[in-house]
């Protein structure tokens, strides 16, 4: 297997996560949730990222807060500046401050949102911008406040489809998430620097698409097969891809692109709306000081 570039991830062991109210379409309170289940597909996922060399630090779950799980929605890091959660529903609204202690308690420079805002659900770094989703979560407003934060270009991009209620859930950045090069001896599909995006073009409004189609012309189009399985709910590192197993012709296409596939199975947190990324909160360094903080790594 190919190395790839090293990333820095924090996640959330899903001890209490269950279904217990419903704030999207994935989500069924009458469907018993196998919470053991959950939590072995977590550590599965969890053990693919240190088997693939990256870093991988946990925050302490809270009891009561079921969908603290899905990390990504906690917080966007870039360039080590965190810009805080605010979250549109209140069941999941302490989420935001636990983990904004989090990154404050392990050294890092924190923002408190003024605008609501979901993390990475809805804001996903692609080379030297930044992607940003609104329509369902994430307020029109909070791009402008992170983009005077990271001091980066943020591209509002309307979601349309309530199935996709977060970015992350309709478009995956295979490469150039964390601004960087691709890795020495990368696949000749990957070289030559650059962003790659997947995406499924339905969950974005018409003036969304077109940006997209401007942007970034040679993207991978998602299948409806594949999105409504949240294949694009994946994380990628440049070289590999970690996405859904029911995503068969996604992984196909991603592998003519030169990427290497690893499927993981989340089958039971998507019960909550989530997959791959949902539960993958990556921490961009400054540049050139990628060393991980200090911190849990169970």
């Amino acid at each position: 297997m190919r190395p790839g570039q090293p990333r820095h991830y924090l996640m959330c062991r899903p001890t209490y996560f269950t279904v217990s109210y419903e704030i999207n379409p994935w989500m069924d309170r009458r469907t018993p949730v196998d919470t053991p289940l959950a939590v072995a597909q977590w550590e599965r996922l969890r053990d693919t990222y240190r088997d693939l060399g990256h870093v991988v630090e946990t925050i302490e779950p809270v009891a009561g807060l079921p969908d603290m799980v899905y990390a990504a929605n906690g917080a966007t890091v870039v360039d080590g500046l965190v810009y805080s959660a605010r979250f549109t529903h209140p069941e999941r609204a302490p989420e935001g401050p636990a983990y904004l202690k989090w990154f404050a308690d392990h050294g890092y420079v924190t923002h408190l949102a003024e605008h609501v805002n979901e993390g990475e659900g809805d804001l996903l770094v692609a080379g030297d911008v930044v992607l940003a989703g609104t329509g369902f979560r994430t307020d029109r407003a909070a791009h402008a406040e992170a983009a005077a934060l990271w001091g980066r270009e943020v591209v509002t991009l309307e979601l349309v489809d309530p199935r996709f209620y977060h970015l992350d859930t309709a478009l995956t950045v295979l490469r150039g998430n964390d601004g960087g090069a691709p890795p020495d001896g990368a696949h000749p599909a990957l070289a030559g620097g650059g962003v790659d995006v997947a995406y499924f073009p339905p969950a974005f409004s018409p003036a969304a698409q077109e940006v997209l189609r401007e942007r970034f012309p040679d993207a991978l189009l998602a299948t409806e097969e594949d999105a409504v399985v949240l294949g694009l709910n994946a994380v990628s590192d440049g070289t590999h891809v970690v996405h859904a197993p029911r995503a068969e012709r996604f992984a196909a296409a991603l592998r003519e692109r030169g990427y290497e596939t690893l499927a993981v199975d989340t089958s039971e947190l998507l019960r909550g709306g989530g997959g791959a990324k949902c539960c993958t909160l990556e921490i961009r360094e400054p540049a050139g000081a990628r060393a991980a903080h200090p911190g849990s790594t169970s």
